[in-house]
């Protein structure tokens, strides 16, 4: 990830593929389905609002296309490489995942994920951060992948406990949600 070049001339696949799962950079096109899984797992997000931002926002195709158009232009650029998830078998829209808050210089990133209600409990978001996770520390060089969770999304630690990731810290009262509550944010990493 510490690249000679510019990042936006670095050449690294847009497709990982799993055993069971296909993460693709997002493509104009893709909004209706992102945005049918929005909407069908928007009461989950809204639990995590510190963590997750984006869901407080009332869904919309229009919302979701750009989504995936912002995202291909940021990963054409190497700003932010979102990626979305299919099933193998059947090509159904299973969540989101990516690499964020890259940073170049250290080489880090950050790793994001969810998965939509219907597909939840499968182990499908482990299956995807275990692939992102190695594509940023083979493809990107990465030094240091990171992965931060509500404390009390149970859910999401245990994907990063799953996935190989150490728990480093606790940031106490280190976000605060919309509704005015402080809360508390789980640090957990993979270094190389």
């Amino acid at each position: 990830m510490k690249p000679a070049l510019p990042p936006i001339l670095l050449d690294f696949p847009d497709t990982l593929e799993t055993e069971r799962l296909i993460l693709r950079a997002p493509r104009p096109g893709d909004g209706q389905a992102v945005f049918e899984a929005v909407a069908e797992t928007l009461d989950d997000q809204r639990r995590w609002p510190a963590s997750l931002p984006w869901a407080l926002a009332e869904p919309a195709p229009a919302a979701s296309e750009a989504f995936c158009r912002q995202g291909a232009a940021a990963w054409f650029a190497r700003t932010d490489l979102p990626m979305l998830v299919f099933l193998k078998e059947g090509n159904a829209f299973v969540g989101g995942s990516g690499l964020h808050r890259l940073d170049w210089k250290v080489p880090k990133c950050e790793v994001g994920y969810w998965v939509r209600k219907s597909m939840q409990g499968r182990g499908l978001a482990t299956e995807a951060v275990m692939a992102v996770t190695e594509f940023a520390l083979s493809a990107l060089g990465a030094r240091r992948v990171e992965i931060l969770s509500d404390a009390k999304n149970i859910a999401s630690r245990r994907v990063a406990e799953r996935a190989g990731y150490g728990l480093e810290g606790i940031q106490r009262n280190e976000r605060i949600a919309p509704d005015g509550q402080l809360r508390d944010t789980c640090i957990y990493a993979v270094t190389k």
